[in-house]
């Protein structure tokens, strides 16, 4: 793999960030909660809005708003009330009409068959994802955490400190904490994109949506060959349905999987019965006479029949109605700094939509992943309501588990750690260990380690993070993962001991 592929994208190390601290003041004792707020910007002190309570705005919880209902907006949550922070004073602003719960839930367990023990709610509320409380709807009434369900933001006003929602209310913030997520990408209405029968992923409702389709399908076709289309098809396998995999590329997760691995994969999912299309283009999706979806057409003519597709081509980072916040052009989302702190004072952003400092690559990255969005709320909110100002310092990290519902001949699961540069090496013959160690320079810079055990797993974070030099004669030539886990190991002690 090229030194030039990577995970996420960049932009010049030369950016320069505003930074804007926004201070706390105890609530006033009075009837009418007035207080006043302030904000350090750039070394500099002024005074922000005087916020009192009044009947022109719907939110009776002011001092923070956090816009958004996914992981990063339930870790921020949780991170308020550790704080002591929420009752009273935290509101949470949400187009979802469920309390904030683990998203990755929707393409994996919750696509299991009827009788295979699928997930559903409340049993994946955050922050059982990390081994934390299960926060429904309730635990946010409890804590006096004041919700807004299926009533996204429309705009922004940031003179003001006001937020208009779909329905109209007008709500005030003191501290705003944007954790918007991303939206799917579609294909066009004019191709096919909003067809009875395509599908497309990113809430509970999609979900629901799906498994009503997949209950009555024949012929699936995933469209996509990331993480969600793997995902997706392990499910429908799972459901023993006719399943198609189409995607441009050369071979599965282009972005992160070398040809080999991506080889082993495949030959998996191709002996659970899914077929694979490499390096098609599609051209439009057909419908029959009563409009539902049909078949998918390729740019070279050919039609896959399907009664049901799913769409996994990526995603948009959800930057509106914040657009006047402050974006970056190269990867994405609204621009950062790495206490999360947008440029304009008193503004932060998260999870998915936030473009921020990868300190340890030294370069501006947006990542999709939850690990990023529990991770990046809880430094946030830290930092917010606290002395805490060290940067934040994120490894990067994905997994994907599949083929896990009962009955299956096997179980998948992957982790990977740190940064997909250098050359690759390749340990294991997937039966059911396979390791590939990327190194660059004669440093280790990431690792990916499929069925691995704990201690494995618990192994890999220590050896990105550190980066050792390896001796990459003894590491091809370990005969299986576990020596050459040894090998890397080993390194990371001599790295350690000099």
């Amino acid at each position: 793999m090229s030194s030039g592929r990577r995970l996420m994208a960049v932009v010049s190390n030369s950016f320069q960030i505003k930074h804007g601290l926004s201070l706390w003041c105890p609530q006033s004792a009075s009837i009418n909660r007035t207080h006043w707020r302030c904000s350090i910007g750039l070394g500099s002190v002024r005074r922000r809005s005087y916020v009192a309570a009044s009947s022109a705005f719907e939110n009776e919880n002011r001092e923070f708003v956090i816009v958004g209902g996914g992981n990063a907006a339930g870790y921020a949550a949780r991170t308020f009330v550790e704080h002591g922070m929420a009752n009273g004073r935290l509101c949470i602003v949400s187009k979802e009409a469920y309390a904030p719960y683990e998203r990755p839930a929707l393409t994996k367990a919750y696509l299991f068959p009827l009788d295979k023990k699928p997930a559903r709610l409340p049993g994946f509320h955050t922050c059982v994802g990390s081994g934390g409380e299960r926060q429904t709807a309730d635990w946010y009434k409890e804590k006096g955490i004041e919700m807004f369900y299926e009533d996204p933001v429309t705009s922004i006003d940031i003179e003001k400190q006001t937020l208009t929602t779909n329905s109209g209310k007008l709500l005030k913030y003191g501290s705003l904490i944007i954790a918007t997520g991303c939206t799917a990408s579609r294909f066009p209405e004019k191709i096919g994109g909003n067809l009875p029968g395509v599908h497309y992923i990113r809430d509970v409702a999609d979900a629901n949506l799906l498994v009503s389709s997949l209950e009555r399908a024949r012929k699936v076709v995933v469209v996509g060959g990331g993480y969600i289309g793997m995902e997706v098809a392990a499910a429908a396998v799972g459901w023993k349905l006719d399943t198609t995999i189409i995607f441009p590329e050369n071979h599965l997760l282009q972005r992160l999987f070398t040809p080999s691995l991506s080889r082993r994969y495949e030959e998996l999912y191709q002996e659970n019965g899914v077929k694979f299309l490499k390096g098609a283009s599609i051209k439009n999706l057909e419908a029959g006479s009563d409009g539902h979806v049909t078949a998918v057409k390729l740019e070279d003519g050919s039609n896959i029949e399907a009664d049901t597709v799913i769409i996994g081509i990526g995603a948009k980072p959800a930057v509106s109605p914040f657009e006047s916040v402050g974006l970056n052009t190269s990867v994405g989302g609204i621009q950062v700094d790495g206490q999360f702190r947008t440029s304009i004072p008193g503004i932060f952003a998260v999870g998915d939509v936030a473009a921020f400092p990868l300190k340890m690559y030294d370069r501006i990255a947006r990542v999709e992943h939850v690990d990023h969005a529990r991770r990046s709320a809880q430094h946030c909110i830290k930092a917010l309501l606290s002395a805490q100002n060290h940067t934040y310092d994120y490894l990067p990290y994905f997994y994907s588990r599949v083929f896990e519902y009962e009955g299956s001949p096997r179980k998948i699961w992957w982790q990977f750690f740190g940064d997909n540069v250098g050359e690759t090496i390749e340990i294991g013959d997937f039966d059911p260990k396979i390791a590939t160690f990327w190194i660059e320079s004669g440093k280790l810079k990431g690792v990916l380690v499929e069925s691995g055990s704990t201690e494995d797993f618990q192994l890999l974070p220590k050896l990105a993070r550190s980066q050792p030099f390896v001796d990459k004669a003894k590491l091809q030539n370990a005969s299986s993962v576990e020596e050459a886990l040894d090998i890397a190991r080993a390194s990371l002690q001599v790295e350690t001991a000099v």
